[in-house]
């Protein structure tokens, strides 16, 4: 069973930071990608940032400068650190693994984890 976990979510006010946390079983962690996205009431879910097995990250162009995605293996854990919240940034935030076995990749969600951020 795959299990994705995330924690950290809150009520912030714009300016301030979280930390979100996705705890993951059931899948080689070390070996696959993981990405954090969002979705706003009303609005398609979105990607916010990826980081590689081997490291390498990507955000989207509204984050970039302000979060930071990373990831540590001995926990089996991604991180998504965010600092200068803005109100827009208000959605619920969700950990996704896309694991490839064989020729079919299965898509991994968490349940979600709320951030919200007022002005």
């Amino acid at each position: 069973q795959v299990h994705l976990v995330e924690s950290g979510g809150d009520l912030v006010q714009a300016g301030g930071s979280l930390r979100l946390s996705c705890a993951v079983s059931g899948i080689i962690f070390s070996a696959n990608a993981m990405g954090w996205y969002r979705q706003a009431p009303g609005k398609q879910r979105e990607l916010v940032a990826s980081i590689t097995s081997g490291g390498m990250t990507n955000y989207a162009d509204s984050v970039k400068g302000r979060f930071t995605v990373s990831r540590d293996g001995a926990k089996n854990t991604v991180y998504l650190q965010m600092n200068n919240l803005k109100p827009e940034d208000t959605a619920v935030y969700f950990c996704n693994s896309d694991v490839r076995r064989g020729p079919t990749v299965y898509k991994y969600w968490g349940q979600g984890t709320q951030v919200t951020v007022s002005s």
